[in-house]
């Protein structure tokens, strides 16, 4: 895919339907319960209402893709472990015993492993996408090239339209990857035009002195590749990971597609980021779902404009947020669905009073 040839296929990104979504709201206030008694979980399913062009969604067939990659920036002592844990969590992605597999069994989730740029050959059961075996250290220069990134994006929406295909009405967004909480604050970090140490945590548990490490490594790589944050596209070539690329291809495949997405935590709202950047319309397929404890997860949340379902200090990563939000959606429908009538119950409708 060609630059010309993503910016030709998101003009087919249209605003949500407004009818759908006048639609679903009339359905809530028929509903006998207090008008907007369920806060988010009504605009939520108002949300997937208008982007779906349906005001009777139905969300019973979902998945979590995990997107894989390794990252070279990891060569800077970012991160407590190197890449050889990126593989050995894919693997066990495939096994179907890793904290998302659990949680995702729990909440009638299929888990889709997909191998997006690890180091060594491929691992038996994950979906390949490999754009290479991992990015360059972006201390030195580019994560990786434009047509890299790119690829990476249209083997994002790829996986969205395969799932659309085989019948999935509902995907979550979840990453493993050695270092990216690094590559994903330092690509935030343009963005939001925020300098790295407003942005940057300790990830799965660094020291101060670790902490120190990746931000001054952050502070390097966006002074070697000065990246332009009016070049969303840019700035994931020079600093991203082909995670955070391919998960940018998700959200812009869910708004394609219509499809809701349901992000995770900090990295991969910086890749909704990413997809909101490059296509504005595609704000309406990005689905929050917790509020990440790392520092500038809530920044991300403010930048899209959007509010978190769960606050509960969720660092894990895998999609374990994501898929954390999923009951919430089958209480939400559970009630849309199922709730008793202000005219069944012989109730007279509750009006706004302000």
């Amino acid at each position: 895919m060609t630059e010309q040839e993503l910016k030709n296929l998101l003009k087919a990104v249209t605003p949500a339907d407004e009818a759908a979504r006048a639609a679903a709201h009339a359905h809530w206030a028929s509903l006998a319960k207090p008008l907007g008694g369920l806060g988010r979980l009504e605009t939520m399913v108002e949300d997937a209402a208008a982007l779906m062009d349906n005001p009777a969604p139905d969300f019973t067939r979902r998945a979590v893709l995990v997107l894989c990659a390794d990252n070279g920036v990891v060569a800077q002592g970012v991160s407590q472990t190197d890449a050889t844990v990126t593989r050995a969590v894919l693997e066990n992605l495939t096994l179907r015993r890793t904290s998302v597999c659990r949680m995702a069994a729990a909440a009638h989730c299929a888990v889709v492993p997909v191998d997006m740029g690890i180091a060594g050959v491929p691992v038996p059961g994950a979906v390949d996408c490999r754009v290479a075996p991992g990015t360059a250290d972006f201390t030195h220069g580019p994560a990786m090239t434009r047509a890299k990134a790119l690829q990476a994006i249209a083997a994002g929406i790829a996986l969205v339209q395969a799932q659309k295909r085989s019948g999935v009405q509902l995907l979550a967004t979840g990453e493993m990857g050695i270092g990216n909480t690094t590559t994903s604050s330092a690509v935030a970090s343009v963005l939001l035009r925020r300098p790295p140490a407003a942005l940057t945590g300790r990830g799965a548990g660094l020291s101060d002195e670790g902490l120190q490490r990746k931000i001054a490594a952050i502070e390097r790589g966006i002074a070697v590749n000065s990246p332009d944050a009016a070049d969303p596209l840019g700035v994931l070539a020079a600093l991203g990971g082909f995670d955070i690329a391919g998960l940018c291809g998700v959200f812009l495949g869910g708004a394609l597609e219509s499809i809701p997405i349901v992000m995770d935590g900090f990295i991969s709202g910086v890749a909704a980021l990413c997809a909101v950047r490059l296509c504005p319309a595609a704000s309406k397929a990005v689905f929050a779902s917790h509020a990440s404890s790392e520092p500038g997860a809530q920044l991300v949340l403010e930048a899209l404009g959007k509010k978190a379902l769960i606050t509960a200090d969720l660092h894990l990563g895998e999609g374990t947020g994501a898929v954390a939000s999923l009951p919430l959606w089958d209480m939400a429908m559970a009630v849309y669905n199922g709730c008793y009538s202000f005219t069944e119950g012989g109730i007279v409708p509750y009006t706004p009073q302000c």
